[in-house]
């Protein structure tokens, strides 16, 4: 049996063996930002133990809680337990975050939301779900930015697409990045960096990295799927080491959904599935259409009923819908199919007769987003539409793109919001079948913030305003 003394003790005998002087505490806030304070290991002690760092005042963390409840810890979860590569005697740890006092969990931390929707998957009488996100970055040489009363601009700059000297030889067109050899692709040191470091610190296991379809420097790495919460840990830590790898390397990397005008931006398809022990739900091998159950239909059903909801949550940011627009492989249209990625969700079908690999890939979701949050709506989404038994419609194996309303519209496909503004009142009208995992305090605090974040947009002038209309 081990108690708080005996813990407090393994826990030192393991910084020892690592040499770890330094603990980096990390947790994600609402809007899914990472954030982190670091403790000495000589702090480590039975109350660190049994209750947690007393290192958070929740009312400096936008969506926690009020001044006057601002008491907050953290506790290690300590299966996250990694060493940092870029600073001396330094390791991280993903913390739960708690109430002070001894009153239990935070609700309002997106980590509790991701486990809490883990627990009413196995409520329901599963056992696990898995997730796949493939997540897309910017790789810029600079970027220079800035959002002033009488000063608003932006400027980055890549070699591959618009290079700065003779050097570099061999450009990229735009929307013509997709998978170049080197030298070409002038990102695959860093990638490789990345990998690595994912790799050897961080316990990944790296399925595929390469250059995206945008020109200046968009990148793709792909890890293997896992759990729900567990996969929202790594993507956190993926952006993480993406960030710090591109700094030391002289790079600047970028996460946001549509950083370049004109060309493709960054999305991050979210494959997913639903399993009872070791059978696969979502598989079925007498289904001629893509070896697709019924149970995976309906989960789909739920994804597409709730689809402009979701968005509020997978597009959170204003510039998530300047990538959701026809032209640029971005999902539009509220449909759904096996091969066809104008649709929002799809069943990919590069093997047959394998039922581990029958997933739905749900596209609309990208980068900026809050992974605890978002991969906990998708799920409730998903388990909704199956309670309910909510069909998807019939699939659509043709260019979404190309269909004339009229066309659209007899066949039923409805389109995602336009505007984060538009996905805010969609989940204010749709959020029964977020209830019991998502509390209606985090829902009130997120749509506050989000609502503080396209209303902040929309009273500032854009360069391209001045373009269009400064000779009015």
């Amino acid at each position: 049996m081990h108690t708080p003394s005996t813990q407090a003790e393994e826990i030192r005998k393991r910084f020892e063996q690592n040499g770890v002087l330094h603990l980096d505490l990390w947790f994600t806030d609402v809007r899914g930002s990472l954030k982190h304070a670091t403790m000495e290991t000589t702090e480590v002690d039975e109350i660190f133990v049994t209750q947690g760092a007393a290192k958070l005042d929740g009312s400096s963390i936008p969506g926690f809680t009020e001044i006057y409840e601002s008491d907050l810890v953290l506790k290690p979860d300590w299966k996250t337990f990694a060493l940092l590569p870029w600073f001396s005697a330094t390791a991280r740890v993903i913390t739960d975050v708690y109430r002070g006092f001894m009153e239990g969990r935070l609700e309002r931390d997106p980590r509790y939301v991701a486990q809490k929707a883990e627990e009413t998957l196995v409520n329901e009488g599963y056992t696990h779900s898995y997730w796949g996100p493939e997540p897309e970055f910017f790789v810029f040489d600079e970027a220079n930015y800035k959002s002033e009363a009488y000063e608003a601009y932006f400027k980055v700059s890549s070699k591959e697409a618009n290079p700065r000297s003779d050097t570099q030889k061999y450009v990229l067109k735009t929307k013509s990045g997709y998978y170049p050899a080197t030298p070409a692709d002038s990102l695959m040191t860093f990638r490789t960096t990345v990998v690595e470091i994912l790799e050897k610190n961080f316990g990944f296991r790296v399925e595929a990295h390469h250059h995206e379809v945008a020109a200046a420097g968009q990148c793709e790495v792909d890890f293997r799927f896992g759990g729900l919460t567990e996969t929202a840990d790594r993507l956190q830590t993926l952006k993480y080491v993406v960030k710090n790898v591109a700094v030391n390397m002289g790079y600047v990397a970028t996460f946001m959904p549509k950083p370049i005008y004109g060309d493709n931006g960054s999305g991050m398809h979210t494959h997913q599935s639903v399993w009872r022990n070791s059978e696969n739900l979502f598989y079925d091998a007498n289904d001629e259409y893509a070896e697709l159950s019924q149970f995976g239909r309906y989960y789909i059903g739920g994804l597409l009923e709730h689809s402009r909801a979701l968005a509020a949550f997978v597009a959170p940011t204003t510039n998530s819908y300047k990538r959701l627009v026809p032209g640029y492989e971005a999902p539009v249209y509220i449909a759904w199919s096996k091969r066809n990625r104008s649709a929002a969700a799809r069943v990919p079908v590069y093997h047959k007769g394998v039922p581990a690999a029958k997933r739905v890939e749900y596209r609309p979701p990208d980068p900026s987003c809050n992974p605890y949050l978002a991969f906990a709506a998708m799920l409730m989404a998903g388990l909704d539409g199956v309670k309910k038994k909510i069909e998807p419609g019939d699939p659509v194996d043709e260019n979404i793109y190309h269909l004339s309303p009229i066309k659209r519209e007899e066949l039923g496909i409805k389109e995602l919001p336009g505007s984060l503004k538009e996905a805010i009142e969609e989940l204010k009208s749709d959020d029964t079948f977020l209830k019991g995992v998502f509390p209606k305090s985090l829902l009130d605090a997120y749509i506050e913030l989000k609502t503080q974040e396209w209303k902040e947009e929309s009273l500032r002038p854009t360069p391209f305003e001045y373009y269009q209309y400064f000779d009015s």
